[in-house]
C-alpha cells in the first residue's frame, strides 16, 4: 500500500473488504473512481449512505425493505396459504426471479450451523411459527441450499412445522436444466436420483 497516496490506499483497502474483491479488482475500482467526475463519486457515496440509513428488515418476513413491510408482504395479490422459507434475502430474490412462486416468504437470516456458533434460537424461527399460527397456511416450502447446514435447517423446521397440520415440502435439488450427466458431480447425481418424479 505504500505505493498509493494515503486517501487512495484507504479506498483500495476498503474495497478489498468487499466479498469477491481481491487486490487487483479493488485497485481497478479505486482508479476508476479517480477518473469519474466528482458528482458521480458523490452519488455513489450518497447511495451507500442512503442504503445504510434507510434499509431495514420487514417486520413480517425479514426481507430487506425501506418501510415497515416489504413490497411482497404489502401485496394483497400474494397467496397467504403458501410460505417459502429461505435463508437470506438474496435467496428470496432468486426465487422471485423465477416468477413461479406467488405466495409469501420468510427469511431466516441464516441457517443452523453449530460449528459457526449459529443455533436455532439465533434465527427467525420463532417469528415463522408465530406467522404460521396466524395465517391460513396450507404449505410451507423450505428453500434452503443443499449444504449440510441447509439440510439440517430444513429437517429442524420440518420437525417443528409438521405437527401444526400443514404440508411441508422441500425444493428439489439435482441436475440443472441443460446440464450434462458427465459434468455433474456425484452428490448432484445422487440428489437428482433421490428427488426424481414420475412422468
Amino acid at each position: 500500500m505504500q505505493h498509493y497516496a494515503k486517501p487512495l490506499a484507504r479506498l483500495v483497502a476498503e474495497f478489498e473488504k468487499l466479498p469477491g474483491i481481491g487486490p487487483k479488482s479493488a485497485q481497478r475500482m479505486a482508479f476508476h473512481l479517480l477518473r469519474t467526475p466528482p458528482e458521480e463519486a458523490r452519488a455513489l457515496a450518497d447511495a451507500i449512505l442512503d442504503m445504510k440509513e434507510k434499509i431495514r428488515f420487514c417486520t413480517e418476513c425479514f426481507n430487506f425493505t425501506d418501510q415497515d413491510l416489504c413490497e411482497i408482504c404489502r401485496n394483497p395479490r400474494r397467496d397467504p396459504s403458501s410460505i417459502c422459507v429461505v435463508a437470506e434475502p438474496r435467496d428470496l430474490i432468486a426465487m422471485e426471479k423465477t416468477n413461479e412462486f406467488h405466495g409469501l416468504y420468510h427469511v431466516l437470516q441464516g441457517v443452523i450451523s453449530p460449528q459457526d456458533g449459529i443455533l436455532p434460537d439465533m434465527l427467525r424461527i420463532r417469528e415463522l411459527l408465530s406467522r404460521v399460527s396466524k395465517l391460513p397456511v396450507k404449505e410451507i416450502i423450505i428453500a434452503t441450499n443443499p449444504t449440510v447446514e441447509g439440510e439440517a435447517t430444513a429437517f429442524y423446521l420440518a420437525r417443528l412445522l409438521k405437527p401444526m397440520g400443514m404440508k411441508v415440502t422441500r425444493i428439489a435439488h439435482g441436475l440443472p436444466a441443460g446440464g450434462d450427466l458427465d459434468y455433474a458431480d456425484q452428490a448432484t447425481l445422487v440428489s437428482a436420483l433421490t428427488w426424481r418424479r414420475e412422468m
